[in-house]
C-alpha cells in the first residue's frame, strides 16, 4: 500500500495529445497492459533514459526514432525485453511498424517503451493483436487510463497536472509515471510521460526536461537499482498557440519552474508507492561543498539498507545515518556535523546531540513522513533526496516477481 498516496488529479488532458489503452495479455492479472500516445502533427519530444550498459531493445530503438519527430509513444507493461538481443531489436522495430501501418505513419515515426520482466521474448504477435483496440480507444482524457495501464508492482496510477500563464496563453503541463521497485538515480525502473501544449522550440524542449530531471527523478531511491528500461519523454504540441518558448524569452523560466513541479510531484508519487514502502523519508543534505558532495551525501543514506529497516522498525538507531553520512565524505569535520529526526536534533558537535532523548526519537519514527536533515557544515550547496523505508513486504514481492 502506497504511503498516503497522492490523488490521480481530476480532468486531466493535454490540446493535442491522444491517449488509448488495450489488453495484450502480457502482464498477469487483469486491466489493460498497452497503451498508445498520439501527437499532433508538429509536435515537438524531447527524451531521456537509463544510462545502463544492458539497456533494453525499445531503449536502443526510442534513440534511433528521435531523430524523426515523432507521432506516436508505444508502451506494454509485463515485459521489459531487455536482455533478449538483436532479436529483441528486431520485435522492438516489428512493433513500431505495426502501429505505423495501422496509424497512416512511418516506423521511425513510433517510439517503443516497455516494462516488466527482462530476459523474456517480446510477444510481438499479442501488442500487434491489441493495437488496434489502443487506436480506436484515444482520446484527450485517456491518461489515467494509460498511467493504469503501464504499471507493473506499482499499487496506484501516478499523474500530476499545472496551469500557467505564459506568453499569455493559459498553458497546461501534465504527465504520468510508473515506478515502485528498481528506483535509483539515474532515471530507476520508471517510465514518464510529459506533455504541454505550449510552443517550445526542439533544443529548448531538450534542455528544459534535463534540468527538470535532476531535483525530481533523479533524486529518488527505493532500493538502490537502476534499470534497463529507465525513460522520460516530454512532448510539446504548441496547440496553446502564442509565440515559440526559447531560453530567451521571459517566460522560460516560469516554464522550467512548471515542469519541474510537475517531474518532481511525480516523482514523489514514484517513492510513495514504493514496493512494500509504509514511510516517506525525505533526506535534506545542506552547508556542502558542491551538488555533488550533496548528492553522494543523500544517496548514502537514501540507498543504506541499514538506515531504511530502521525507519521501517521504527527504531531511532541514529548511528547508521551518521555512519552513511561518514562514508559519503572521507575529509568529513564530524564536529561541524548537525543531522536532525523532523525537529529533533540527534547528533552535534562529532556526537549524539546534548539534549537527545531516545524517547522523542522514537516519536518521530512512528511517522508516516519523516524528514532527515543532514548539515555538513562545510559550504552553501544543498539538495533533496526522496527515499522509503525497507520492510518485509519489499522481499515477498521480488522473491515472488515471476512466479
Amino acid at each position: 500500500m502506497a504511503v498516503l498516496p497522492i490523488p490521480f488529479p481530476e480532468n486531466l488532458r493535454v490540446a493535442g495529445i491522444r491517449l488509448g489503452t488495450a489488453r495484450a495479455g502480457i502482464r498477469s492479472g487483469p486491466g489493460d497492459d498497452l497503451a498508445v500516445i498520439e501527437l499532433a502533427p508538429g509536435s515537438q519530444v524531447a527524451a531521456v533514459f537509463t544510462r545502463n550498459a544492458f539497456c533494453a531493445a525499445p531503449v536502443r530503438v526510442a534513440k534511433e526514432h528521435l531523430a524523426y519527430q515523432p507521432r506516436w509513444l508505444l508502451i506494454n507493461a509485463g515485459n521489459a525485453n531487455a536482455g533478449t538481443g538483436a532479436q529483441g531489436i528486431e520485435d522492438a522495430r516489428a512493433t513500431c511498424a505495426a502501429l505505423a501501418r495501422l496509424a497512416g505513419g512511418q516506423p521511425q515515426h513510433v517510439l517503443p517503451f516497455s516494462t516488466g520482466v527482462i530476459g523474456e521474448p517480446l510477444p510481438v504477435a499479442k501488442i500487434c493483436a491489441a493495437l488496434p483496440q489502443a487506436l480506436s480507444s484515444l482520446r484527450e482524457s485517456g491518461w489515467e487510463s494509460a498511467a493504469r495501464a503501464i504499471l507493473t508492482t506499482d499499487t496506484c496510477p501516478k499523474g500530476a497536472r499545472l496551469e500557467l500563464s505564459l506568453a499569455g496563453r493559459r498553458v497546461t503541463i501534465a504527465g504520468i509515471a510508473k515506478g515502485a521497485g528498481m528506483i535509483a538515480p539515474n532515471l530507476a525502473t520508471m517510465l514518464a510521460f510529459i506533455g504541454t501544449d505550449a510552443h517550445v522550440a526542439a533544443e529548448d524542449l531538450r534542455l528544459a526536461l534535463a534540468h527538470a530531471l535532476e531535483p525530481s527523478f533523479n533524486a529518488i531511491s527505493v532500493d538502490g537499482d537502476t534499470s534497463t528500461n529507465d525513460a522520460c519523454a516530454l512532448m510539446a504540441t504548441g496547440a496553446a498557440g502564442g509565440p515559440q518558448l526559447t531560453q530567451k524569452h521571459p517566460d522560460f523560466p516560469a516554464f522550467l519552474d512548471g515542469l519541474t513541479q510537475v517531474c518532481m510531484r511525480l516523482a514523489e508519487a514514484i517513492v510513495r508507492d514504493g514496493e512494500g514502502a509504509t514511510k516517506l523519508i525525505r533526506i535534506r543534505v545542506e552547508e556542502a561543498q558542491d551538488q555533488d558532495e550533496a548528492r553522494r551525501v543523500g544517496m548514502a543514506v537514501a540507498n543504506s539498507p541499514l538506515v531504511k529497516t530502521a525507519f521501517f522498525a521504527s527504531d531511532p538507531n541514529w548511528g547508521r545515518i551518521l555512519a552513511a553520512v561518514g562514508r559519503a565524505v572521507e575529509d568529513l569535520d564530524i564536529a561541524r556535523v548537525r543531522i536532525w529526526l523532523d525537529e529533533v536534533c540527534i547528533v552535534a558537535a562529532g556526537g549524539r546531540a546534548p539534549e537527545y532523548r531516545e524517547e522523542l526519537g522514537k516519536a518521530v519514527m512512528a511517522r508516516p513522513e519523516i524528514e532527515v536533515r543532514i548539515a555538513l557544515g562545510r559550504g552553501r550547496s544543498a539538495i533533496q533526496v526522496l527515499s522509503c523505508d525497507l520492510s518485509y513486504e519489499y522481499v515477498r514481492i521480488n522473491a515472488a516477481y515471476r512466479s
